[in-house]
């Protein structure tokens, strides 16, 4: 299995002196082609940091992260903005949605800047909204905004998709329907897809369980068997 990031001895440190943070003491870890990975733990973990850094939107304060062939952690200011263009699909726990857009025109938006996009009616129709392009964001419920949200990066056919807490906001049942979205993407398109998640439940859709706790990841889970969005017990 080929590896997409590996991450060595990573550091992210807020501030300085007496009101310093230290979000990630020194991490090691890799995510790998076309698996589904999820970063869980508590609020204030590190967990987001390391998802920041791996999207271009935040940088490290020691440590490297590659990406593929490449030193992400040397990159400039403008190669983290190609890199986010052309390779990343972020997907946050608030959508993010122009609400003078309809669903197609959001989902639009990131085709037009994307190399090789998708048609952001195929994007729509892959996440089960094919009957509401022609919406705007008022007229969705919570669940269906987030599944824009979803097509709206995976209509750029990015390598990464990077999630933070995609579900947070979200009852039991509509957060299954978010996660089969990303399930279907990850399997479908082969995309390696990092998920942030504090419910444990979670967990049981991925490849792999990444544990966070104070800045260092504690232990690694493997899943043999993963589970259906729908058979998770929340």
């Amino acid at each position: 299995m080929k590896t997409v990031f590996d991450i060595r001895d990573l550091t992210k440190v807020y501030g300085t002196g007496e009101v310093e943070v230290q979000a990630l003491r020194g991490i090691d870890a890799t995510l790998n082609e076309g698996e589904l990975a999820v970063l869980l733990g508590p609020s204030g973990s590190g967990k987001s940091t390391l998802l920041n850094i791996l999207g271009g939107l935040d940088v490290a304060t020691a440590g490297s992260v590659r990406f593929k062939d490449r030193e992400l952690t040397a990159f400039t200011d403008r190669q983290l903005t190609l890199f986010r263009r052309e390779h990343v699909g972020f997907v946050f726990q608030f959508y993010n949605l122009i609400p003078s857009l309809t669903a197609r025109e959001n989902v639009a938006l990131a085709t037009e800047i994307a190399p090789n996009p998708m048609d952001p009616a195929d994007a729509l129709a892959m996440v089960g909204l094919g009957d509401r392009m022609t919406h705007f964001p008022a007229q969705l419920s919570g669940g269906e905004q987030q599944r824009v949200a979803i097509a709206r990066a995976v209509a750029k056919r990015p390598e990464i998709m990077l999630c933070d807490e995609p579900t947070g906001a979200l009852d039991s049942k509509t957060g299954a329907l978010v996660l089969e979205a990303l399930v279907q993407t990850n399997q479908e398109l082969g995309t390696t897809t990092a998920v942030i998640t504090h419910n444990v439940a979670i967990g049981g859709i991925a490849n792999r369980v990444i544990h966070f706790a104070d800045g260092l990841i504690t232990r690694v889970d493997t899943n043999e068997t993963r589970l259906t969005p729908g058979d998770i017990e929340w």
